[in-house]
């Protein structure tokens, strides 16, 4: 099985796990992974599961020019996709949703606080991008600004992006994300949530266990 393929298939993968745990809706969100020089993104129009292998739109990385996907547009995020690959080529995978509870958040705050040990070690701290209109050159700079300091981001009265060296590792960044917005809504409804000290934060990170959790999610 050749590299690309196997690519193809785990973007396929990745793409029906968004769906089934409702990070989107209808044709919305899209996903991209590196495949050497070019990134392979979602086709615009398509609900995620519904893609199939085939239908990935290869993109160059150096100069954004569609390689091979006859009849089929990159989606209309293209931009905030290659501008991420084009700035921090550490980028393996970038996983763009629409999850309710991050949302949510974003409408009435910017900084997401670390409140647990799975945040810490995943995401560390995610960023914020106040509302730029979508698709746009804009919205692809104002991601590029913040992606080699942050591996989530909140996008205001939009959705959330995440990265990682690879598809399950931005996956699971996004998942942790959304736990931890629905976890605050939660706690901020009843009171004040009790986020953690830098000193906490700092002791999690050292811990061997965590560390090792961390490498597994970066292996292939």
């Amino acid at each position: 099985m050749s590299q690309a393929v196997s690519v193809r298939e785990e973007l396929c993968k990745y793409a029906r796990k968004i769906v089934e745990k409702g990070m989107v809706v209808g044709p919305g969100g899209n996903i991209s992974a590196r495949d050497g020089d070019t990134m392979l993104v979602s086709p615009s129009g398509f609900a995620l599961e519904e893609i199939l292998p085939e239908q990935w739109v290869a993109v160059s990385i150096a100069d954004g020019s569609v390689q091979a996907a006859p009849g089929l547009r990159p989606s209309s995020e293209v931009l905030m996709h290659l501008y991420g690959y084009q700035a921090n080529p550490s980028i393996g995978a970038m996983i763009h949703t629409h999850p309710a509870n991050s949302i949510a958040f974003g409408l009435i705050g910017e900084k997401l606080p670390i409140m647990f040990p799975d945040q810490a070690a995943l995401t560390g701290e995610t960023g914020f991008v106040p509302y730029v209109v979508p698709t746009t050159a804009l919205l692809a700079n104002a991601v590029k600004e913040k992606i080699n300091e942050y591996t989530t981001l909140l996008l205001g009265n939009h959705g959330l992006v995440a990265v990682g060296r690879n598809l399950r590792e931005a996956y699971y960044r996004t998942e942790v994300v959304e736990e931890s917005a629905r976890i605050y809504l939660l706690a901020k409804a009843a009171g004040t949530p009790k986020v953690l000290t830098q000193e906490e934060l700092d002791e999690i990170r050292a811990l061997e266990t965590e560390a090792y959790r961390i490498k597994l999610l970066q292996q292939q």
